[in-house]
């Protein structure tokens, strides 16, 4: 792929909790505008590589990483970065929908609250604008003061998606988004990110194999052999090509269900 269509640059990445290294030797390019599944057995570190895009990991006491991450040509670890400004530009979707126990309106306007000052029609613009983005907006546009919380799973999903579009992300990060959703809100979500792709850089974490093949253009495939050793990229290309003719015998096994 060209330079210009690079969002993310992953250069020798590893990453450690305390003195466990937990993942190692991490490189990729990750293009602009397109969907990147990450996929592997439980616990080899596909939620920790998701969380080291917007820094969160380091929230827990004791890590630390080694390597590169480049974003637009700027290595988001280094000293002077704003870290606040990286996490506003670089939404996140959580396993389990978390809307605040708000209404449906203030859900959507917290995050341009604390950026910005808006008028009321101008809040009004962004919830409805963020709303059909988030294909949710003819499902509740008449009970916008409603309490988010008695929106059913599925809606609740798209709502968390809606309140980080509010903000104008410019790279989406999914950890398992539709594992707690019944297959119609799967398949809603499903189709939400793919409209998303079209205005956003979307790296989503699935154990679905299905999932990853129907959503993503390019597959990557972490693995950890051993017990207390790191994890590591086994595999990193275009999603067909790694669930119909994977390059490595160990990402064929996964995909085909012989471990993992």
């Amino acid at each position: 792929m060209s330079k210009d269509e690079i969002k993310i640059k992953v250069r020798n990445f590893g990453f450690y909790y305390g003195a466990v290294k937990v993942l190692s030797d991490i490189g990729m390019d990750i293009k602009k505008n397109s969907i990147t599944a990450i996929i592997g057995p439980s616990g080899c570190g596909k939620s920790t590589f998701l969380r080291t895009f917007n820094r969160m990991n380091e929230l827990l006491p004791s890590t630390r990483v080694e390597g590169e991450v480049i974003i637009d040509d700027v290595d988001i670890y280094k000293d002077n970065i704003d870290v606040v400004d990286l996490r506003k530009r670089i939404g996140m979707v959580f396993q389990r929908p978390n809307p605040f126990p708000k209404t449906i309106y203030e859900n959507v306007t917290f995050g341009p609250r604390l950026h910005k000052k808006y008028s009321k029609s101008q809040l009004d613009s962004i919830v409805e604008d963020s709303l059909k983005r988030s294909a949710l907006w003819d499902e509740v546009k008449h009970k916008l003061n409603t309490n988010a919380m008695d929106l059913s799973g599925g809606q609740q999903q798209r709502l968390c998606i809606a309140r980080l579009l509010a903000v104008n992300p410019e790279i989406i990060l999914m950890d398992e988004p539709a594992s707690a959703l019944d297959p119609i809100s799967t398949q809603k979500i499903e189709d939400l990110i793919d409209e998303l792709k079209e205005n956003y850089t979307i790296i989503i974490v699935t154990h679905n194999m299905q999932q990853a093949a129907r959503v993503s253009q390019k597959a990557a495939f972490f693995l950890t052999e051993k017990i207390g050793e790191p994890a590591l990229l086994i595999e990193y290309g275009d999603t067909n090509k790694i669930f119909t003719n994977p390059g490595d015998k160990r990402t064929e096994d996964y995909i085909t269900g012989r471990f993992g």
